[in-house]
């Protein structure tokens, strides 16, 4: 049962209660991340994330450890491209212990020039670990390929070019424009009274008034049709094409992803038992939507050794070929339905999960769907929205390309796709 309100300062309050579980995940989400940065200060949004596990006006950084694992608790925290989430699992008996910590965290963090320093250094380390990673670069350079020019393609890590501009000023001034109430959710699942959440989250967080103009919407990104190759000494090349794909809160989201696993979504899927299993051309290949408030975007990654990397692409493209033409049957859309029903269920199962899908769709949508409602919509995808999704993701003139690896930066990937 949800249950949705707003304190008066305008935070908004989410909330499922779970009475048979014995556990219960806090989170505080906020409507800001990479997309709202710019190029000076990029990975700022990442950069808060982190300083707020440095210590408060009260704990130190080992007291804030201390005191989650005191209770055999969970605290962690992500940012993305449009939220940041904060956020704490522990036993229903101590949920006065997690909001206390978290708004402490949230509104005493010391922000001081010595752990800003350090910091620095850490997510430095950070960005050199992901450029060692091929596997993961690959996906930021595509998103970077097909959103360039718009703040929806800047690595969520920022550079080290941008991280130099991040001060004690600019993270003061960037809290000042986005951690502001009205943009910020409070999602809770799991076990709890409701009188006594209410009265907690009353007392830690009613006092926060901060008065702060309205953000202005995100202007609509252009999908941007090109290439982009980072050569590396790898034994693997690993690629991504790029298709454009559909927005948040778009029911025919849904249908996309229906195509989705039977296009690459899973081992039983027509590119991984074709490419993999079949040809044996690559160990790892797979297909993914990425979601956005008012854009979105269809991957398709591989990693396979360079000698393959034509046959790969050969494939891939009569894969899409074969979708665009001929669909999928009607069996293969029951199946698909019925994995998307099960994925969702079971992804019910913890707390967690459920406290991160209500308050990002608070967030994100201002709007929380049951899970009966979920379920509905996936029973509802029809071929007419399976054949809408392809035609409409599946353009073959709007491909764009990402690789990292041992490659000849002339080769023309989308002659080579076409």
């Amino acid at each position: 049962m949800f249950k949705r309100y707003k304190l008066d300062n305008g935070i908004r309050v989410v909330c499922e209660k779970i009475p048979y579980m014995h556990s219960v995940s806090l989170g505080i989400w906020i409507g800001t991340g990479s997309r709202n940065e710019n190029i000076s200060n990029n990975g700022i949004s990442h950069f808060i994330e982190h300083m707020l596990f440095k210590g408060t006006e009260s704990k130190s950084a080992k007291e804030i450890a201390e005191t989650i694992d005191n209770i055999g608790g969970q605290l962690n925290a992500f940012t993305g491209k449009e939220c940041t989430c904060f956020y704490a699992k522990t036993l229903d008996a101590h949920i006065n212990i997690s909001l206390e910590l978290l708004s402490d965290m949230f509104f005493n963090s010391r922000f001081d020039k010595k752990d800003i320093d350090v910091e620095n250094k850490v997510i430095l380390e950070e960005i050199g670990m992901y450029e060692d990673s091929p596997e993961e670069l690959v996906h930021d350079l595509l998103s970077e390929t097909i959103w360039a020019g718009d703040s929806l393609g800047y690595p969520i890590l920022g550079t080290e070019e941008s991280l130099r501009n991040i001060n004690r000023q600019t993270i003061q001034e960037y809290l000042r424009q986005n951690y502001t109430p009205e943009n910020t959710v409070i999602s809770v699942a799991g076990n709890y009274e409701d009188d006594k959440l209410a009265e907690l989250i009353e007392q830690y967080f009613s006092g926060w008034n901060l008065q702060v103009k309205s953000k202005k919407p995100y202007k609509t990104p252009e999908f941007v049709v090109n290439s982009r190759i980072r050569e590396k000494d790898t034994e693997q090349v690993h690629i991504c094409l790029g298709f454009n794909g559909i927005e948040q809160g778009n029911d025919e989201l849904y249908a996309l992803l229906a195509v989705n696993n039977i296009l690459g979504g899973g081992m039983s899927s027509r590119l991984f038992q074709k490419i993999r299993e079949e040809k044996g051309l690559a160990y790892s290949i797979y297909s993914y939507p990425s979601s956005y408030k008012d854009a979105g975007q269809f991957t398709i990654y591989a990693g396979m050794n360079p000698e393959h990397l034509e046959k790969v692409i050969a494939l891939i493209y009569k894969e899409i070929d074969g979708l665009r033409k001929n669909g999928i049957g009607k069996e293969d859309l029951e199946k698909s339905k019925e994995q998307l029903k099960g994925s969702y269920i079971l992804g019910l199962e913890s707390t967690s999960s459920r406290m991160n899908s209500i308050g990002k769709s608070e967030l994100l949508l201002g709007v929380i769907y049951t899970p009966e409602e979920i379920l509905q919509k996936i029973d509802n995808i029809t071929m007419e929205d399976i054949h809408r999704a392809i035609a409409s993701t599946f353009n073959m003139e709007k491909v764009s390309f990402s690789a990292v690896g041992r490659l000849n930066k002339d080769i023309d990937f989308i002659k080579l796709f076409n």
